[in-house]
């Protein structure tokens, strides 16, 4: 066996065995004593009206969707954030030419009306 294997091979085993461990250190410890009141949903301090099974708007969906998208691409601003001055001015069209896609991207979807809520 390659001996750079070895590393990846114990990293591995590591990254296998600490959350294993844990959960189950973690169920050993704890207290265990289920109750209907402990076993509730509780949110904001009032009874819940109905279950939480319920149907959502395909809307509700396409807005969360569209949010995970727009800020997953924005993150891509920050490698050009922390290498600005070195790019010059081949860095700043890119990040131009970006900018302009997402904006676009962003209009279309407003202008399909998917932003709207109601």
């Amino acid at each position: 066996m390659p001996d750079g294997y070895l590393q990846i091979f114990i990293f591995l085993a590591i990254a296998i065995a600490f959350p294993t461990v844990t959960i189950l250190a973690a169920k050993l410890i704890r207290p265990s004593a289920p109750s209907i009141t402990k076993l509730e949903a509780y949110e904001c301090g009032i009874k819940a009206a109905s279950d939480s099974r319920g149907r959502y708007t395909v809307r509700f969906y396409i807005i969360a969707i569209l949010f995970v998208i727009f800020d997953v691409e924005t993150i891509f601003l920050f490698p050009f954030a922390v290498r600005y001055k070195t790019l010059g001015w081949f860095g700043v069209a890119e990040i131009v030419v970006f900018l302009a896609i997402l904006i676009v991207g962003y209009v279309w979807a407003w202008k399909k009306g998917a932003l709207e809520w109601v």
